[in-house]
């Protein structure tokens, strides 16, 4: 079985270096016991910090790290150009991850373990047996549990945390749904799941210990508005009444386009 894992990297020079040395010893065992043989793809995306002399000097001690380096942003155009540069190989397992060891090595394995029986598996911080620590504040449970309510009414989709930064998916299905991606920031999950489930590939949630990691770039407020554009945005381009609703389609891409800057 042979595993790839995509890591999107913008100005993680002060993380990268700790989630390699995890994943790569981890993965290493696994590989060298002939559990699996896997690959890491860091996705650089319009960084401006050493993070690819860091990726660089663990190429050197790794030959299962490779990497590419991209002149735009955006968290979901790293993802879809890193998987389309793993399906130029002959991997069996394609999935991505955070760089900030929010989710550790062995939580990711958790989700190789249930592909047997699924074409996708994604880590949920909220189902019972998952952990956060530290724990969330009240602040931000309210906000992500409202912004799950207000994806899972406009795409009908059942899953309880598309936004964790940990998802794994068997070749045939990211390879079916890849061509037909359009975001490139906050609504990639989301565009991932309801692709997946509208071609009726079954997903799984993984229960997962996730952490809480210095260094976070998230702006609670302003992140949160530019989320809601993007699915607002999201549900338009994928409408089944996108015709008569074309003529607003301008101004909501706008609004979406000045949120992302």
């Amino acid at each position: 079985m042979k595993l790839a894992i995509v890591i999107p990297a913008y100005n993680e020079e002060r993380r990268i270096g700790t989630t390699l040395s995890a994943y790569t010893e981890f993965f290493d065992d696994l590989s060298n016991t002939g559990v699996l043989d896997y690959k890491i793809l860091i996705v650089i995306n319009n960084t401006k910090d050493n993070t690819e002399g860091i990726v660089q000097s663990f190429m050197k001690r790794n030959k299962n790290i490779s990497y590419l380096n991209l002149a735009e942003g955006g968290k979901g155009y790293a993802i879809v150009k890193g998987f389309g540069q793993a399906l130029k190989e002959s991997h069996d397992l394609i999935g991505f991850v955070d760089a900030d060891m929010a989710t550790g090595p062995e939580y990711f394995y958790s989700l190789v373990k249930e592909l047997e029986l699924y074409d996708c598996a994604i880590a949920n911080r909220y189902i019972p047996g998952s952990k956060i620590i530290p724990r969330f504040t009240f602040r931000r449970i309210v906000v992500s549990r409202i912004f799950n309510m207000f994806v899972r009414a406009m795409f009908l989709i059942p899953n309880t945390d598309t936004q964790c930064g940990a998802k794994l998916f068997k070749r045939e299905a990211i390879s079916e749904v890849l061509p037909e991606l359009w975001m490139t920031n906050w609504a990639i999950d989301v565009e991932i799941l309801y692709k997946l489930r509208g071609k009726g590939f079954s997903i799984r949630e993984v229960t997962t210990v996730w952490y809480e990691m210095p260094g976070s770039n998230i702006d609670m407020v302003g992140d949160s508005i530019r989320m809601l554009f993007a699915i607002i945005q999201l549900r338009l381009i994928h409408s089944p009444f996108r015709g008569p609703i074309r003529f607003i389609r301008p101004i909501i891409s706008r609004l979406y386009h000045y949120m992302m800057k």
